[in-house]
């Protein structure tokens, strides 16, 4: 593919958005002093920017089932140490005005809003979109992908939008090139890649699984939706996921992405377990050659339960 404006590719750098805030604390709280003090095992070209997820029994959140139980002012106090973003993820598609009034997810705004990192709110629902700006002005807004954007006019749209700093296309847009440079810089550093999505290209039940998790994080009886598609009952492969169509790898990112002046990279996994998501940080951030330095780090430390 031939990309026009070429930039040089150490003139930007890759932002990542990493998955389970309070899901893998542990793994975090491990992981980011190795990133701090053997910067060197690391890709110079990429920072950590974010940090996403919700605790469990998040009435707001969607996207995934919750299941992160680390206390909430210790996530805070780790993000910050390492001057990363906290985003709170209430992705929940079903919200009505009574649930705005939840103790918990107003709690937790509270506490982030407050963060001296700039903290944010990943967001489905426009009723709890035009909530979270009266209420908690200083938290930013990101449009979830549960929206499933995979018309471009649509995504685009959503790009105009002055409530969000970032959009999270469908990831069947990833490879959209033509279309995504006709896109103009201000729109391009808004854009999100999901990177690492393993769902089938093909698929059609992205909206009605979505839909689901939302049901079941509203507490409302709800059955755990089987996906039809094509590998769907097969659960999360890296392997698999590297295959897909939509897969932006950190080949892609260096080679493609960043010279089209897009820098904002999601990965995904926060229905994950620790050892998942390890893999992702090796593969995007770490240098091969230190990947067993890392792999040992995590492994030998008797604090963490990678399995």
């Amino acid at each position: 593919m031939m990309v026009s404006n070429l930039m040089n590719k150490s003139e930007r750098i890759a932002h990542y958005h990493l998955p389970g805030l309070f899901e893998f604390y542990e793994l975090y709280e491990i992981f980011l002093p190795l990133w701090r003090r053997h910067r060197e095992w690391f890709y110079s070209w990429c920072d950590i920017a974010s940090i996403y997820g919700a605790p469990a029994d998040c009435l707001w959140g969607g996207g995934r089932t919750n299941s992160g139980y680390a206390d909430e002012r210790d996530v805070l106090a780790l993000v910050t140490e390492y001057g990363i973003s906290a985003r709170l993820t209430f992705s929940n598609s079903l919200l009505k005005k009574e649930h705005l009034l939840d103790k918990k997810c107003n709690r937790l705004c509270q506490i982030f809003s407050h963060a001296a990192t700039h903290s944010g709110a990943i967001v489905h629902s426009d009723l709890l979109l035009d909530y979270l700006k009266i209420t908690y002005p200083s938290l930013y807004l990101v449009s979830s992908t549960t929206k499933v954007l995979t018309d471009f006019d649509d995504f685009v749209a959503e790009l105009e939008r002055d409530d969000f700093s970032y959009v999270v296309p469908d990831f069947r847009l990833n490879k959209s090139f033509d279309m995504l440079e006709t896109l103009v810089q201000p729109q391009k550093d808004k854009v999100e890649f999901l990177c690492n999505e393993c769902c089938d290209f093909g698929c059609m039940e992205r909206k009605t699984c979505y839909g689901n998790v939302s049901r079941r994080n509203l507490g409302e009886n709800a059955v755990e939706h089987k996906c039809s598609a094509p590998g769907g009952g097969g659960g999360y492969r890296f392997s698999l996921a590297k295959k897909n169509p939509g897969f932006i790898g950190i080949m892609d990112i260096q080679d493609t992405y960043l010279p089209m002046g897009f820098s904002n990279f999601k990965i995904e996994g926060r229905g994950l377990g620790s050892a998942v998501v390890l893999e992702f940080l090796l593969y995007y951030m770490t240098k091969p050659e230190y990947q067993l330095e890392v792999r040992e780090a995590l492994y030998l430390d008797s604090m963490l339960d990678l399995f």
